[in-house]
Parts: C-alpha cells; structure tokens; sequence
C-alpha cells in the first residue's frame, strides 16, 4: 500500500499532502516571516468564533492537554473553585488537572451515555455559591457525546460564573460563536478539526477578564497571560515554538478557508458519521450512544458477542487494510471507536467499513452483533 494509513482516530488525523508539504521548510522562530505566519494563524482562529470584539486568542506549545491546564491555572484565581461537568473520560483528566493545579474541584457526575444537564447545574449553582467557575468538554470523545455548550453557558453567565470549554474535538467543526455563547476560556488544539498536525495547543480568553489573569499561573511556562503579553509585545513566542507545526497549521487553515470554513467542514463530517454508521450496521454493528446525543466525530460501537473477537486482533487486520482504528474509553462495556475526522471523505469511510468486513471474515466472526 502506496498511501499512508488512515487514522479513524480523534487526532492526530489523516491530513493533506498540501499540509504535510509545508513542513518542509525550516524556519527561524525570531525571524519575521515566522512571526507574520503566527500572526495570521492567530486573526483565523479568532475569525473562526467571531471573537474579533470579546476575545483574543494564546497559543501553546504541546498538545490540546497542556492548553486546558495552562487555562486553568491562567483563568482560575487559586482561591478559586471549579465545576467540572463529568460524562467521561477527558472530564475525569480535566478535574484532576484542576486539583493538581492547586484549585478547588467539585465534579457533577451523569452517565458517559449522556450529555450533560444545564438544569442539573443550575441547581448545583444555587445549591453551592462558592463555585466561581464552570468547566465543560463540548464534545466528550470518550464515548462521543455532544454536550449543550449553549444551555451550560447560558446557566453560567445568569449565575456570573466564568466557563472554561474544552471545544479540543469540536473546534472548526461544530459552530461555536462567541458573539452568542458567554465564555472565559475556550480551549483547542491544531491536530483535531482543523487537520493540522500535533502539538500546538490555542486558547481563546475572553478579553474582559484578561487583565486579571496576570500573575494567577503557578507555572512559568503554561502561564497565558504572560505568553499573550509577550506576543503583543514583540509578535514572538516566549519560548521556541513549533515552527514546523504552527506552519502546518497556517496550511491547513487556509485549505479549511478554501473549501469553506466551518460548515463545510461539519457537512463532510457528517457525511462520514452517516456512512460509518450505515455501514457498521449492515455488518451488524451498534453504537453506544443514541443517535439524538451523538457528535459527528468519533463513534463508538459495542464489541461483537462472539467469543473469537479480541480488539488487538481486530485492529490489526483492520490495520493491515491501510486503516487504524481506536480502542475503547469506557470500562464497564467493551467497545472499541472509529472516528470520523480528517482530511478524508465518503469514499475512505467506505473503504473502511469494508476493512472491518475483511476483519471479520479473518477471524471468522458471522456478524458485529453485540451481546443481548
């Protein structure tokens, strides 16, 4: 096979040729041609929320996790308390980073098969004055529930609460617009959505409280304040940056840009959700999640009930076909997941139901059918 495998993963993704192209080229990270290629990936990233009047945008070295904690050591004062909306496994590493952190933590839990309630927090909110802050994932990849990043921002704002979103699997792909959804911080990275490749992450902070993060951080390096003072200074990055990635990034904004931006990017996906799932069900195959709480980004399907099915050997036949598959998050059920994200399209979703139908016939499995 001629072609780099498919990732059916929710990132690192599968990315262009243009994208990978243009990590070719070293750079300088205090050269001026470097810094006008930071500039404008930071204008695209806040063009994509609408945030040119509420919010400025900070990026960081690492990947999307660094940038969550950076946000919340950057936003959080630490006397501060946090709430962290939990349906899953990305919830459950935000709550404890949050402690680790030294803040405050409270967690709400609901079931990973369930998004959040804003109703349920509107009662924890006036059960519990001091929580000073809301933190959510938007859409929990763990199991792939879209959350109701509205209704929890419309709940936090009426209770003066700042909100911290983890838009990492949503960003670029779901709309997310800061002229209508009130939030302090809102966290991506560019090996997701916008199909880049990893290792810078991005924060949007909301300019109104901006002044007020200063000196908040415990940590010189994942400080965002003192990043975004810096930059604004002197359009450099206080520390080497990831040259080769934030130009991979540039690349990939402006191929986002081309093809359409935000809508376009949720209608592929979409369609690569609708072929997945049509597939995976004539072979079978169950999702977890109904249909009504689930995101077009990653899916997760039950294991088949046949007792010769064993996920390392699935996923290397799969694997052997040119497509690599992702295990399961969850604990009490078996699932394994396929995501639907990445410079591909109807036909590689087609190609890889087909995978996974040529796994099955090697491991002698009738049907994908779940247990009862």
């Amino acid at each position: 096979m001629d072609r780099d495998k498919i990732l059916l993963t929710p990132g690192p993704l599968t990315t262009t040729l243009r994208t990978k192209l243009a990590m070719l080229k070293d750079w300088g990270s205090w050269d001026a041609d470097f810094n006008a290629v930071t500039a404008r990936v930071r204008k695209s990233l806040v063009d994509i929320i609408h945030g040119q009047d509420s919010h400025v945008v900070v990026p960081l070295q690492g990947s999307g996790t660094f940038s969550v904690e950076a946000a919340v050591a950057t936003v959080v004062p630490r006397d501060g308390h946090v709430l962290v909306l939990d349906n899953g496994a990305y919830c459950k590493r935000a709550a404890r980073l949050t402690s680790l952190m030294g803040r405050r933590c409270s967690v709400l839990d609901f079931g990973d098969h369930e998004p959040v309630s804003a109703a349920a927090l509107d009662a924890k909110l006036k059960a519990d004055a001091s929580i000073t802050h809301v933190l959510m994932i938007h859409c929990e990849t763990g199991a792939g529930v879209l959350n109701p990043l509205q209704a929890v921002a419309d709940v936090s704002a009426a209770h003066g609460k700042g909100l911290i979103v983890d838009a990492m699997s949503s960003f670029a792909a779901l709309p997310i617009d800061a002229r209508t959804t009130r939030f302090d911080a809102l966290v991506a990275a560019s090996g997701k959505c916008l199909e880049g490749v990893p290792g810078m992450g991005f924060v949007f902070i909301r300019k109104a409280i901006l002044d007020s993060c200063a000196g908040q951080s415990q940590s010189l390096a994942m400080d965002l304040h003192d990043q975004y003072v810096y930059m604004e200074k002197t359009t450099q990055w206080r520390f080497t940056p990831p040259t080769h990635v934030v130009v991979a990034l540039a690349e990939a904004i402006a191929q986002f840009e081309e093809d359409g931006g935000q809508p376009a990017r949720l209608a592929r996906y979409q369609q690569n959700y609708e072929t997945l799932v049509g597939g995976m069900a004539a072979l079978g195959f169950k999702p977890f999640l109904d249909a009504g709480v689930q995101a077009p980004i990653i899916v997760t399907f039950h294991a088949p009930a046949d007792e010769r099915y064993d996920f390392k050997t699935f996923y290397a036949a799969a694997r052997a076909r040119g497509f690599v598959l992702y295990p399961g998050k969850l604990t009490q059920v078996e699932t394994f997941r396929v995501g639907c994200i990445g410079a591909i399209g109807k036909v590689e979703m087609e190609q890889a139901v087909h995978a996974v139908a040529l796994a099955l016939q090697d491991m002698g499995i009738a049907s994908g059918a779940p247990a009862a």
